[in-house]
């Protein structure tokens, strides 16, 4: 079964500043230049799963304050 998407009115997405479009984060003082969920460590690219959301997809331009770059 398909991951529903993620949305801005979830409680853990709002806690975590979620958003499905990372330039639009830009002013947050915890968006660091070039991340967004593609290139975090929680992402899964093959399922849009990201395991901070678990049972959710996420856009992989988005961000949100978990983000951790992927090694």
């Amino acid at each position: 079964d398909a991951l529903k998407p993620l949305t801005s009115d979830n409680a853990q997405a709002k806690a975590l500043k979620y958003t499905p479009d990372a330039a639009t984060a830009v002013k947050d003082p915890a968006w660091k230049p070039g991340s967004h969920c593609g290139n975090c460590q929680f992402f899964t690219s093959a399922t849009g799963a990201c395991q901070i959301f678990p049972g959710f997809a996420v856009k992989p331009a988005g961000w949100c304050t978990a983000w951790a770059k992927r090694a």
